[in-house]
């Protein structure tokens, strides 16, 4: 039997996705017209495994929520719940992130396991990436004979190597015997610690897969690096969440191509690759895409255009209003012949290996030219344009706008 454990991290605010994330848990987010959470199931339920989610208290036939009593890090949450995860008696499980986007080659990682090392060996997703990015994952140096992985840092301050760590892994069993080993240590040290303050349990249970365990397991014959040239993108901000969107978008030719509108007499004209809900009412005359998610209940209106954008439930695009690099939050108005537009915050085309860069919302004391984000319920007039801006939710605007964040 196998299981998938999918870690949602963090003290549930979403803070780098706000204000999306005010409506709704950023795993939940739509992209590419389901929910961030709902690839990572389908994936696990084409390798048939029982599926744990670690921390949202959620209910779904074949999937089990359990929710962590503080942060607990990525091998402390495993570590705390190891007797829900090993019941049933499972030979082997995945372990991943919420918040990454990928193709999930978790077939390729089982049969990779078996052909690697022990039966006991444990394997972690990489990919590689540009020599400056990579210093902001997880780095992997690897036997390039076996794939054993020999040294592991999480983000370097230097260059060490141009694999990096994808968030997700395959374990046995046995490596609640490493994670248990640096829990006793971390007791003791905080037992002998005589500042605690009665924290000690806390603070010893709190414990890092990538910090506490890849490191010290790395050239010791149990890990290994299973290496994908497939799809992969962190989902950290909401410019990265257009960008996942599209390689999900991309993804459905071969995954779901139901999910993919075409071109029919008496619809919208589309343009690349499009998500569209049955429930939309779209004008004829309205073009969209490339990579364009429409959400339910949306309406769109005569000669609308919309471009690389995601469109959320119940948003009402008014005639002949222009969309470009935009997230439009549920239940929004955007008036007749207005413009929202953003800027793309995408890799570098010219790169093979260029990842999405961690964006910072200011550069040189001016807000950083992103996507253009519109919160819940924001209402834009006609004839007016909003460019480069977040907008939070409940605003009726009145005049454009560039570059702000409108509170």
């Amino acid at each position: 039997m196998l299981k998938s454990v999918i870690l949602i991290g963090g003290p549930q605010k979403g803070t780098r996705f706000r204000p999306l994330s005010f409506e709704v848990p950023k795993p939940l987010f739509p992209v590419a017209g389901v929910p961030m959470l709902q690839h990572h199931v389908e994936e696990c339920a084409k390798v048939k495994e029982r599926i744990v989610v670690i921390l949202y208290q959620l209910c779904h036939n074949k999937t089990k929520y359990l929710q962590e009593y503080a942060a607990l890090g990525t091998g402390g949450g495993i570590y705390h719940f190891r007797d829900q995860i090993l019941s049933g008696g499972p030979e082997a499980f995945f372990i991943m992130n919420a918040d990454v986007c990928s193709e999930f080659p978790l077939p390729e990682m089982l049969n990779f396991q078996k052909e690697h090392g022990e039966p006991s060996s444990f394997i972690i997703l990489g990919t590689t990436a540009n020599r400056k990015q990579s210093m902001n994952y997880g780095c992997i140096v690897e036997n390039q004979q076996t794939n054993e992985v020999l040294h592991y840092v999480e983000k370097p301050s230097t260059f060490v190597s141009d694999i990096i760590n994808c968030g997700i892994y395959l374990f046995t069993p046995e490596i609640f015997q490493h994670i248990g080993a640096v829990f006793q240590k971390k007791q003791q040290d905080m037992l002998l610690d005589e500042h605690t303050n009665g924290n000690g349990w806390h603070r010893a249970e709190a414990i890092r897969l990538e910090q506490d365990i890849f490191t010290a397991l790395a050239g010791q014959g149990k890990l290994y690096v299973y290496k994908t040239p497939a799809i992969w993108s962190q989902i950290k901000s909401a410019g990265s969440a257009i960008y996942a969107s599209r390689l999900y978008l991309n993804q459905y030719h071969k995954t779901h191509p139901e999910r993919l509108a075409t071109n029919k007499d008496g619809g919208p004209r589309i343009s690349g690759n499009v998500y569209i809900h049955p429930t939309a009412n779209i004008d004829p005359t309205a073009v969209l895409g490339p990579n364009v998610s429409i959400g339910t209940g949306v309406t769109i209106g005569a000669g609308v255009r919309v471009r690389e954008s995601i469109i959320l439930h119940g948003v009402t695009l008014q005639d002949h209003s222009c969309v470009l690099n935009c997230i439009v939050g549920w239940d929004s108005t955007i008036g007749k012949w207005a413009r929202v537009e953003g800027t793309p915050s995408d890799p570098n085309p010219n790169d093979p290996y260029a990842k999405i860069d961690s964006e910072t919302l200011f550069r040189d004391g001016k807000l950083t030219p992103s996507i253009t984000i519109l919160g819940c319920n924001v209402t834009i007039p006609a004839e007016v344009i909003i460019l480069n801006s977040i907008v939070l939710p409940y605003k009726d605007l009145n005049r454009s706008f560039k570059n702000q964040i409108i509170l």
